[in-house]
């Protein structure tokens, strides 16, 4: 491909993205050009580029539509590795502050967009901690636990460079594949060596992500109590990010499954970008954190390579 493109950079709790306007659906976004474009050295450098475009451009777009005929602009998510994702949390915020600064979202409705595990509804709503940073949350749908936890709370085990013996795993699907394993203490957490995909086992059929957590108890907030986890992440398809927004609602679902009866339905989730907050509603969960676009850019294609 050559010449240039238009980008905007954004990102989620440091969880970094290029962001595309292509409303029309005609850019060839091949796994090429995503790769160029989140290259850390010869390229803008990202964890994922963000594709806006109109649903009915895409064949996943309409499937979206079919689902809610509101979903009419869908995120098309690619990982730094050019490969195709299903969701990404973050990513849902932070191209949903992309529609707002386009103009194709005025912040004061519920926002459909369409994603390939299903339609995502966004609202603007209040920093928990008082900041003046612009917050988004998203209805991230349904959750569940796709092996068989009933009865030891774990259902794979998972081997992670650093630390000296594999840990149980819990399976968590959020739209897309999770294993979670809680660490003993902070030390351990900061042990471990992310910059090697962890090992799981079974092998999940289409990759996992996999987050480590250390729980960190509980805490009243205003007329309630909020649970507090740390987590860092190594990502299917990018390897350790910032920040995951999916994965921080498959730790705190993990955690809260843990805890069991009475555990709180509201989570605090600390990220090396930051912090996010996870509600559980049922077998819903909803994902609140900011999204922020730094830079607007003119890419010479040619020059990428």
């Amino acid at each position: 491909m050559t010449g240039r493109l238009a980008v905007t950079k954004g990102h989620g709790t440091q969880n970094d993205f290029v962001l595309v306007d292509d409303r029309a659906g005609e850019l060839d976004l091949d796994a090429d050009l995503v790769r160029a474009l989140c290259d850390r050295r010869a390229g803008i450098g990202a964890d994922g580029v963000l594709r806006l475009v109109a649903g009915d451009r895409l064949e996943d777009g309409a499937a979206a539509l079919a689902e809610d005929p509101a979903a009419t602009w869908f995120m098309d998510y690619r990982n730094a590795d050019g490969s195709v994702a299903e969701m990404c949390g973050n990513g849902v915020r932070v191209i949903a502050a992309f529609a707002e600064r386009l103009g194709l979202w005025d912040g004061t409705v519920e926002l459909a967009l369409g994603t390939r595990a299903g339609v995502r509804r966004v609202r603007r709503t209040a920093d928990p901690d008082g900041g003046d940073a612009a917050w988004y949350a998203v209805d991230m749908g349904r959750w569940a636990l796709p092996g068989d936890p009933r009865a030891s709370g774990v259902d794979a085990e998972v081997a992670v460079a650093g630390l000296p013996v594999a840990r149980a795993g819990l399976s968590v699907d959020v739209g897309n594949p999770h294993t979670v394993l809680a660490l003993a203490d902070l030390d351990e957490l900061a042990a471990a060596d992310l910059s090697r995909a962890p090992q799981v086992e079974p092998v999940p059929p289409n990759g996992s992500n996999v987050e480590l957590v250390v729980p960190l108890g509980e805490r009243r907030q205003g007329d309630g109590v909020v649970g507090a986890v740390r987590m860092r992440v190594h990502e299917r398809g990018v390897g350790e990010t910032r920040s995951c927004g999916t994965g921080a609602c498959a730790a705190a679902l993990a955690v809260r499954t843990w805890a069991g009866a009475g555990a709180p339905d509201t989570w605090r989730v600390e990220v090396p970008g930051g912090v996010v907050r996870v509600v559980v509603a049922g077998d819903r969960v909803e994902l609140a954190g900011p999204a922020v676009l730094v830079a607007d850019l003119v890419v010479d294609l040619d020059a990428l390579g």
